[in-house]
């Protein structure tokens, strides 16, 4: 897997080259093993500076309120879950394709409407019957 591209789709692909990985000790449970080997990945990608993305697909990836993204515009992704090195940074590359993926969907644009006149005199009779029900229960009663 090392010195390949990271595909995301069939036109756009990541260089390995802008791809930082570090490999740390995994935290959590996992014994003795844990404890000696550096089976944890973090996975670097600094969006804002890529010439990789499109100018759109970079300004809708920054525009994400992420908590994997710094103020520079770094992701950075964390994979611990596997035991071995070679899973986690699958995992990782896995996760940044599944994120940058998310941003290549453009949302469409709300067209803001009015209410009909039915739903609003709906609505109006609903609070009308709402407010009978209230004015029922108050003790203004005659039980003669």
């Amino acid at each position: 897997m090392p010195g390949t591209d990271l595909k995301i789709t069939p036109q756009l692909s990541i260089p390995e080259s802008e791809l930082v990985e570090r490999f740390v000790r995994a935290s959590g449970a996992g014994g003795q093993n844990i404890n000696k080997v550096s089976t944890a990945v973090e996975l670097r990608f600094d969006i804002a500076q890529s010439p990789s993305l499109p100018e759109a697909l970079r300004a809708r990836l920054l525009g994400k309120r992420d908590r994997r993204l710094t103020d520079e515009g770094v992701i950075v992704i964390d994979a611990q879950r596997f035991r071995t090195q070679d899973r986690n940074r699958q995992d990782a590359r896995e996760r940044l394709a599944a994120f940058i993926a998310t941003g290549l969907s453009v949302p469409k644009s709300r067209i803001a409407t009015k209410p009909t006149r039915a739903s609003k005199t709906r609505r109006l009779e609903g609070k009308r019957a709402r407010g009978d029900v209230k004015r029922g229960r108050s003790g203004r009663h005659s039980w003669d």
